[in-house]
């Protein structure tokens, strides 16, 4: 079996962002709004870890202990501020020049060495792990493919554990289908979006400025546009985004300018990064 993560967090004090002036209407805990079982949350960890795990076989991981680490400490600290207590967050580096990241059910995200290669500073990291967090705490994928434990219409934790042919069939064809949502971008449109504007406000209460996603995505959309979307791809825009993610910050009055960007902290854990 692939062993997904060696990196446990251990510590979070001294580490989350001053929020002190940061208030605003905006401050609300951003993740799903639905009721989840035991049973629907361990068949959405189960299913997520096997997609990792197939992610892990299609990318090696970028071995580099401390970066791991740090970049983990981000993604913990944003992930206090959402509703999944349930979850426990794993982020790993993939060793590939693309630049993407991903974002598999039950708490496991990925960023690629190429996309962290564009970033400048903390705060457009945190917009890009944000992102992903709110992919899974808004349950896109588990929602897209109903993803559920045992219930009177489904009856999915049995392919989870199933050890019949079919069940493991069935398992393996879901997985297939979750992967293809991930790598071809074919999230809908208003799931993209919900994770922009959710990772916003999830990036703020944990008090980095909002608008590293915007300026991260612009430095990169130069790049990306070169490579044709998918046919029929429903993915926003990089215009579109941004556009949305000013939009929001304004509406909101998120003060980003009294949040932090912590460059100095960036670059201190960057120069590992090869």
């Amino acid at each position: 079996m692939i062993r997904l993560f060696s990196c446990f967090i251990l510590i979070f004090a001294c580490f989350v962002p001053s929020i002190s002036h940061a208030a605003g209407d905006w401050r609300n805990r951003a993740s799903a709004e639905t009721v989840v079982t035991t049973s629907d949350i361990a068949a959405e960890i189960s299913f997520g870890r096997a997609i990792a795990a197939r992610i892990l076989g299609r990318y090696p991981a970028y071995e580099n202990s401390s970066l791991i680490k740090y970049l983990n400490l981000v993604g913990a600290t944003l992930a206090l501020n959402t509703n999944r207590p349930e979850l426990e967050f794993h982020l790993m580096i993939l060793d590939t020049n693309e630049i993407n990241a991903y974002a598999a059910p039950g708490g496991y995200i990925f960023v690629t060495k190429g996309a962290l290669k564009y970033m400048k500073d903390e705060s457009e990291l945190a917009g890009v792990v944000a992102h992903e967090i709110a992919h899974i705490t808004e349950k896109h994928i588990v929602k897209s493919l109903k993803i559920k434990g045992t219930d009177d219409t489904s009856d999915f934790a049995k392919l989870v554990g199933g050890s019949s042919g079919a069940a493991r069939a069935a398992f393996d064809q879901a997985v297939d289908i979750g992967l293809e949502l991930i790598f071809k971008d074919e999230y809908k449109k208003e799931d993209e979006m919900q994770a922009d504007k959710t990772g916003i406000t999830i990036g703020a209460l944990t008090g980095y400025d909002p608008t590293g996603l915007a300026r991260y995505l612009n430095r990169i959309k130069p790049i990306k546009e070169k490579i044709p979307p998918p046919i029929n791809s429903t993915h926003p825009t990089f215009d579109v985004r941004v556009t949305q993610i000013n939009n929001v910050v304004t509406t909101d009055g998120i003060n980003f300018n009294a949040l932090a960007r912590n460059n100095n902290r960036f670059d201190e854990a960057m120069k590992s990064f090869k």
